[in-house]
């Protein structure tokens, strides 16, 4: 621990990023608990819930790449600020939803909200290596885990109660002052690596060609660069049980669990407990073993938990089962988390780990809109359970076909930052 200790002790600009994380994911975790959980509860629909994470899903695909070009000609740190703000802007019109009649105002919320998104997470990611060492990014990554699951833990919780108490409205508000502070936190970063934009006297089309060129670039990088081309197919298949769940999972809490909206906030919650006590041990040890050896193993077992949680009603129908599960799920979370960001930000070099990164967020959007396609209209044919059983399956068979390509490769050798070069 003292390699994390030191790490947070001088790391200013580190424990700013990772602070304003911290705080704009709480509040995310509290509008989307809340959203999620009433928009069912309103509308009784699994379709419904599906359409919700399809409008969360689709900007994705349609900009994630597109986005990380700009990121990458962008100042990082003033891209993030702005879109925080954005983001807390962007909020206002679900003030004004306070019942059935109004629920089609979180759609295109959601969707603005996404879009913004493709641009902010771009940035953070490219942003984030030259805040610390490269031997220092096993250790940083699990840290910023650590204030993932700690927004999971606070705002899972918080947003199962402050949706029952005051619903859509005070989520809303909750969200919306967590991108004001982030934002405001950002803002003191001190670390800001500018980017050289295509020169505004050029005629447009040239301007255009030569962006077209550069996203061009960066998904042959992503094609051709073994490590990277294996954590994208890593994220389609997973992401697939990740729309599965998001749709499915207040269902599942609803109806299979007989929950109602704070018990759901809790399950949803308590991943973050596990996620807690393994990034703590991926922080300490994480720099000592290969990154992909604990990137595959991790997805594995993680993926044998999940398919635990998703069967156990069919024997026995009670909720410590579900808590128990999502804390013993959220330890491989942890490692499996701190290790995929350690590859890519080793594989992938500065000038394009940002179009990487937006390609990894298109090719998970796609996954997300296939899964939630699948399971809202799935679920009502077959059942919760057996759809819901995906997501587990795909974790295990997505960490094997990792595992199969690194054979023949020393796991984890990471490449250098920047090892990978222009065309």
């Amino acid at each position: 621990m003292r390699s994390a200790w030191a790490l947070i002790r001088r790391g200013h600009n580190f424990r700013r990023v990772v602070g304003a994380s911290l705080i704009s994911l709480t509040g995310d975790w509290i509008l989307m608990v809340g959203l999620m959980y009433r928009v069912y509860a309103v509308t009784g629909s699994t379709l419904a819930s599906a359409l919700l994470m399809l409008t969360a899903s689709i900007p994705a695909v349609a900009l994630g790449s597109v986005a990380g070009v700009f990121v990458d000609r962008w100042d990082r740190k003033r891209t993030m600020v702005a879109a925080n703000l954005l983001l807390a802007l962007g909020l206002l019109p679900l003030l004004f939803v306070h019942g059935r009649q109004h629920i089609y105002l979180v759609f295109p919320v959601l969707f603005f909200e996404n879009i913004v998104q493709q641009f902010f997470s771009p940035a953070e990611q490219a942003l984030f290596p030259s805040l610390v060492r490269d031997d220092e990014l096993v250790t940083a990554n699990a840290l910023n885990g650590q204030s993932q699951n700690l927004s999971r833990l606070i705002g899972s919780a918080l947003g199962g109660v402050l949706g029952a108490v005051g619903g859509i409205y005070l989520v809303t508000l909750a969200d919306l002052l967590s991108f004001v502070l982030a934002a405001g936190l950002v803002t003191r970063v001190t670390v800001s690596v500018a980017r050289t934009a295509a020169g505004m006297a050029e005629p447009l089309r040239r301007r255009l060609f030569v962006l077209r060129e550069e996203w061009k670039n960066g998904i042959r990088i992503a094609a051709r660069e073994r490590v990277l081309m294996t954590l994208g197919i890593f994220i389609v298949i997973t992401s697939v049980g990740e729309g599965d769940i998001a749709t499915l999972f207040a269902p599942y809490v609803r109806q299979v669990l007989h929950g109602g909206s704070a018990v759901f906030g809790a399950i949803a919650s308590v991943q973050a407990i596990g996620g807690i006590a393994g990034g703590l041990v991926a922080a300490a040890f994480g720099e000592r073993l290969s990154a992909m050896r604990l990137f595959v193993w991790s997805a594995v077992v993680f993926g044998v938990i999940d398919l635990g949680i998703a069967l156990y009603p069919l024997a026995l129908v009670a909720l410590w089962p579900a808590f128990a599960g999502m804390i013993l799920v959220g330890v491989p979370a942890a490692f499996m988390m701190a290790s995929l960001m350690t590859l890519f930000q080793r594989h992938a070099s500065d000038a394009y780990r940002g179009r990487v990164w937006g390609a990894f967020m298109a090719l998970g959007g796609l996954g997300t809109i296939v899964g939630t396609l699948a399971s809202g209209l799935l679920a009502s044919r077959v059942g919760i359970i057996p759809v819901l059983a995906y997501q587990g399956a795909g974790y295990v068979g997505a960490g094997l076909l990792a595992w199969l390509r690194s054979r023949g490769q020393t796991l984890g050798a990471p490449m250098a930052v920047g090892a990978v070069a222009d065309d």
